[in-house]
């Protein structure tokens, strides 16, 4: 594994048990680092120990309080940069404003490529995320990018189930190409929504394309966030007459209402990473099974380190 005293991982506190997870896949020990607020809320970080010439990776999920930890990890970047570390990784399994990565209307930012500017600005060499919103999001960054998939572990979760009679729906014709590849991985045959949204978080489904009547259906997608958009694609396929309906994703963000509505809705499971820590009240009422990423992420670091390919995991 990585050697401990040439490499150093740090946690930027959205999501701790991911790194403690991470730490002990790699067998080397969570860096020191105070984290703190002053009196008038902004943030601080201090380094505690040596990183001079190490190479080092700050895991940080710029999910919610999103401003916080996307702040939290800018300075924790600047900081390793600044205490002359050899090289700074940012580990951000969940790529928050992901979803603002183009202009809808007029006098709208690009909120992603702003983030992706700040990012190599604060001193990051090179950025690992896992199933950003769209991958077109790597050309946002001016360093490498090694964008990992979950779509594997997911695909071998189900593998070990019976899977006659289902089907993979992609919840929008953005997402067919993900579905396609998620069906083709477990040899099942797929079915698309054709949705519009009307307004953020609301969406209209208009028409089910594909036979999923009788049959199981695996709803994927990358975000599950209010989850507006899942409940409605259940109520249509139970419309369609389907048998049991799970839903999969990489980035359960789960914001209110989501986990009332998916508690009153058909939906009876969802697979998920543990990209976002998820409250153990949310993991009850939404029925949340989760992987971890511990060994995908670990795997990513321990061939970063090694200078050997990332996308060599994949093949």
């Amino acid at each position: 594994m990585v050697n401990g005293k040439q490499v150093k991982i740090f946690s930027g506190l959205a999501n701790p048990a991911l790194v403690q997870s991470i730490c002990n896949y790699l067998q080397v020990r969570e860096g020191k680092i105070t984290h703190s607020l002053f009196a008038d809320g902004e943030l601080y970080c201090r380094i505690d120990e040596s990183v001079r010439g190490c190479d080092t990776f700050i895991i940080q999920p710029t999910c919610p309080p999103v401003t916080e930890n996307l702040m939290r990890l800018l300075i924790t970047i600047d900081a390793l940069r600044r205490a002359s570390a050899g090289s700074v990784t940012a580990v951000v399994p969940y790529f928050g404003y992901s979803r603002q990565e183009k202009k809808s209307t007029g006098r709208e930012p690009i909120t992603a490529k702003l983030v992706a500017n700040i990012i190599c600005t604060a001193g990051a060499g090179r950025i690992v995320s896992v199933d950003l919103h769209d991958p077109a999001l790597q050309g946002f960054f001016d360093i490498p990018v090694d964008h990992l998939s979950a779509a594997p572990l997911l695909a071998d979760y189900f593998k070990a189930s019976n899977l006659t009679d289902t089907v993979v729906v992609s919840p929008d014709t953005g997402g067919v190409h993900r579905a396609r590849q998620f069906a083709n991985r477990l040899g099942l045959p797929l079915a698309i929504i054709d949705k519009r949204r009307p307004e953020a978080n609301k969406a209209v489904v208009m028409n089910v394309i594909g036979e999923v009547k009788d049959r199981n259906v695996i709803i994927i997608d990358d975000i599950i966030d209010t989850a507006g958009t899942l409940v409605r694609v259940a109520e249509a396929l139970a419309e369609k007459g389907v048998r049991k309906i799970i839903a999969c994703c990489t980035h359960a963000l789960l914001s209110d209402p989501a986990a009332e509505r998916i508690a009153k809705s058909a939906v009876t499971e969802i697979i998920t990473t543990d990209s976002i820590p998820i409250s153990e009240e949310k993991r009850q009422a939404c029925r949340v099974h989760t992987i971890s990423l511990s060994k995908l992420v670990g795997e990513a670091i321990q061939r970063i380190y090694d200078k050997r390919s990332v996308s060599e995991l994949f093949l």
